[in-house]
């Protein structure tokens, strides 16, 4: 009943048509296939070959509806190119038919930005039989990895030749690589190694034409024009399909220390951050806040939870340090100085140091479950925003504040990468009410969050991109030049809008 309203609601107040329910009449809701599509999906089933499709509906449930079960497409056709040269082929077929693509890989996306439209033909084209390691280079510190790989792969494969590749997120077991770089994913790992962009040296493209942009170039010096490669990572699949990609590797951690932490105060964290980078010769890994409210529902609702400290705080922190070296013996002795330093001073009122691996895994399965257990709680709404670090705890209050004037009883579910500046700020539907009531907020809430992080200078969207759920958002807070620039390279690029219409723009 949730969903079937919140799609009701979208539709109506977010002039959002887009959006249907798995349960709603989408039958209902046709379109016509012009002469010119149904010969571009026999080109395609032919160029592919039977074991190469699926058109049957119930098999390709999976591709047409997102992870968060708000969106549901149609598609005429799921298709599974093996290589480049068939994604480009198929690609010139769509363009002459004026098919629109949806490209696709794990479809986790957060945002409904890797399903098809449900009032629109399409096919899906899914990259996952494109998983292939073409090349390892060790002493370059690179890997040219196809769309397809799965996430956790590439980082196992970078370990076991005694590399690292510290892009990392809830999802990686089931992500693919194409998708982590459309949508230049973030992480845990941003404050020490960036964003997906910055781990990219080269890609490999299909143009909305059929054309291949080969730019696989392993090269962390090439000032060679226009770097091209950056309108494809973060663009959602709008500009064309990234087939293959040249990553970065590190060396190999020899050392992981972790540490809950419970602190005074919101302010408290992003000084003991500050802290912790200086005091550890800028070792710090991973810097994540959590609140109170999201350690409640992960200890409610996932079990074998505990919680590693033995009184209830409101604020806490999960910081880890790490070491390339062989000796760690001396960054571990530091970080015990770092947190009893803290602890002196006030910012921090309680912490526990893992003393094994399982034990650290334990304290990654609070904050790592968070998104799984506010899923079973309820209603919320979500809010994946960014603000200066140094903005965090003004922003904090000032948008808490601003949430509580529309809805004074709503709970706060605050977590995520402090250490950059991003924040999945998540607002839950009362203990006590009515959902479709606390639903009918869901405009004058985001405006709420939204227009407090316009004034701190933050984005609307830190890490999961725009896709369809944020669209219509982004006009009013991207600059109309912004805007007027991005919808001339699409149009350069994409003039008949085949590629993922109705995400970003």
């Amino acid at each position: 009943h949730f969903l079937l309203f919140i799609h009701s609601y979208l539709k109506t107040k977010l002039g959002c048509t887009k959006v249907m329910s798995s349960v709603s009449d989408a039958k209902d809701q046709t379109y016509e296939l012009t002469a010119a599509h149904l010969e571009a999906l026999s080109k395609i089933k032919t160029l592919i070959g039977p074991s190469g499709y699926i058109t049957e509906t119930d098999v390709m449930q999976p591709h047409v509806v997102d992870w968060r079960g708000i969106y549901k497409g149609r598609t005429e056709l799921v298709v599974y190119p093996k290589t480049t040269q068939e994604v480009a082929d198929i690609v010139k077929i769509c363009a002459q038919g004026v098919m629109p693509i949806v490209p696709q890989g794990g479809n986790t996306s957060m945002c409904g930005g890797s399903v098809p439209l449900e009032n629109s033909p399409s096919i899906v084209l899914c990259l996952s039989r494109m998983n292939r390691i073409r090349d390892f280079d060790k002493n370059n510190y690179t890997m040219t990895v196809e769309a397809g790989c799965i996430l956790q792969k590439l980082q196992q494969t970078a370990s076991e030749s005694d590399r690292y590749f510290p892009l990392s997120l809830a999802a990686e077991g089931s992500c693919m690589i194409g998708g982590n770089l459309a949508t230049n994913a973030g992480g845990t790992n941003v404050l020490r190694y960036g964003n997906a962009r910055e781990l990219v040296l080269g890609v490999e493209v299909v143009l909305p034409d059929g054309q291949i942009l080969e730019g696989l170039h392993a090269l962390r010096k090439d000032n060679t024009g226009y770097d091209l490669k950056h309108l494809f990572l973060g663009s959602e699949g709008t500009l064309g399909i990234i087939t293959a990609a040249v990553l970065k590797l590190f060396p190999k951690p020899r050392g992981i220390y972790a540490a809950y932490c419970a602190v005074s105060s919101v302010s408290a964290a992003i000084e003991l951050l500050n802290r912790a980078r200086t005091e550890s010769g800028d070792c710090v890994e991973t810097f994540e806040l959590i609140s109170r409210l999201v350690m409640d529902l992960v200890l409610k609702h996932i079990p074998n939870s505990q919680d590693p400290l033995g009184q209830r705080y409101q604020h806490y922190v999960l910081l880890e340090l790490v070491s390339t070296t062989e000796d760690n013996h001396e960054l571990y002795n530091r970080f015990e100085s770092i947190l009893s330093k803290a602890m002196e001073d006030g910012l921090i009122l309680d912490a526990a140091l893992a003393q094994s691996e399982d034990q650290r895994q334990a304290f990654w399965s609070l904050r790592e479950n968070a998104t799984e257990s506010q899923k079973i709680e309820g209603a919320s709404i979500k809010h994946d925003i960014s603000v200066p670090i140094s903005s965090i705890p003004s922003f904090y209050e000032a948008a808490w504040d601003a949430v509580l004037e529309v809805e004074p009883e709503a709970r706060l579910i605050a977590f995520g990468h402090a250490g950059d500046g991003n924040l999945h700020f998540n607002v839950a539907e009362p203990e006590t009410g009515k959902t479709e009531d606390f639903i009918n907020n869901w405009d004058r809430i985001n405006e709420a969050v939204h227009s407090t992080v316009h004034k701190y200078g933050g984005s609307i969207s830190a890490e999961h991109g725009i896709g369809q759920l944020k669209r219509e958002e982004l006009v009013h807070y991207k600059t109309e030049t912004a805007l007027q620039v991005m919808q001339k390279i699409k149009t350069a690029l994409d003039p008949n809008s085949i590629m993922n219409p109705g995400k970003v723009i």
